[in-house]
């Protein structure tokens, strides 16, 4: 199961049987707004609190997730998830209201591709039967934590991204129907010494390139085995630079068979900076979009790359560099 030196193939194709989405106010006015489950039309969500929200919308997208695949809570074996705030408090927090066994995971906003590489692998060693899992992320909790509260107004340098409020979650079977995952390459944690945390996707793109490439050695395979290259967050600096780091190693890799999910969600005048992040911005884009396409046959092959940055607000303040990670899987549509 194991291939080369950071990847699995999964030879039991574990299916993503259900997907669910859930946005906020201002997803809801964008470019996804149609395709996705559940939009919320303010930033509380009914709760007192931001993360109280941020804990609202993942309780919402399991809930649905669940649902749609016709399943109880006491039917799913695993739940992996994880979020930006504090010790992932709105994920444990959202854990403790279905009772499913859980994993905690963070790598940042690469967390989403680390938890269905990883329910992959449960799902494909036959340790269970359905595992859940995604991520959210929430503007207003995760600028108040790693840059300024929303109310202070301050103001953000061109190469800044905006902060996803929603995601979603899917779950992962032994059997049924939908995509199937066959493969996944764990990422090596980078540091190239960038330290502006305002300036994310120059960060990211080289553990963005390092993993692909890696994925590609690994499986032995061309770009051109995927319809499509999705990546988590880049934005447009990100994605230009991975675009570049991948061209000095020889691989062409053409703007349109690169899509980031940070510059898919928002409409053009909806003032982004360089685009979407957040622990939720590959799930939103994947579980409503990328997922129907591949349902339709629009889509046979893609390669989802989430990217993550790991640092604290406490190693920003400590003048630190930024570590950054990305993980990659590999989902066909079915009968493929």
């Amino acid at each position: 199961m194991k291939i080369g030196k950071q990847s699995w193939i999964f030879s039991n194709k574990p299916i993503i049987t259900s997907a669910a989405t859930v946005g906020g106010p201002f997803e809801g006015k964008g470019k996804l707004a149609k395709d996705i489950d559940l939009l919320h039309k303010d930033l509380y969500m009914n709760q007192p609190s931001y993360e109280q929200a941020h804990q609202q919308l993942i309780e919402d997208a399991t809930k649905l997730t669940v649902q749609k695949a016709n399943l109880r809570y006491d039917n799913i074996d695993f739940f992996i998830s994880g979020d930006l705030i504090n010790q992932m408090t709105p994920t444990n927090f959202a854990a403790r209201t279905h009772k499913i066994p859980f994993l905690g995971l963070f790598n940042a906003c690469a967390t989403s591709a680390g938890g269905l590489a990883l329910a992959a692998l449960i799902i494909n060693s036959k340790s269970g039967n359905h595992v859940i899992t995604g991520a959210v992320s929430h503007n207003a909790a995760v600028e108040k934590q790693f840059r300024y509260p929303t109310e202070y107004g301050a103001q953000k340098p061109p190469s800044a991204q905006w902060t996803v409020t929603g995601g979603g979650f899917c779950i992962v079977s032994q059997a049924g129907t939908g995509p199937v995952i066959t493969r996944a390459t764990i990422g090596r944690v980078m540091d190239l010494n960038q330290s502006d945390p305002f300036n994310m996707g120059a960060a990211m793109a080289p553990a963005a390139a390092d993993t692909i490439l890696s994925h590609l050695n690994d499986h032995q395979l061309s770009i051109d085995h995927y319809d499509l290259i999705v990546t988590g967050d880049l934005g447009a600096i990100g994605r230009d630079l991975l675009i570049e780091l991948l061209k000095k190693e020889q691989i062409d890799l053409q703007k349109d068979k690169l899509v980031d999910a940070g510059l898919s969600i928002y409409k053009e005048d909806q003032n982004v900076f360089s685009g979407g992040s957040g622990a939720g911005c590959s799930t939103l884009y994947l579980y409503s979009k990328i997922i129907a396409d591949l349902n339709n046959k629009k889509l046979n092959r893609i390669l989802l790359v989430a990217t993550g940055a790991l640092l604290s607000p406490l190693s920003t303040l400590q003048k630190q560099s930024i570590p950054v990670i990305a993980h990659a899987v590999a989902i066909e549509s079915e009968g493929n």
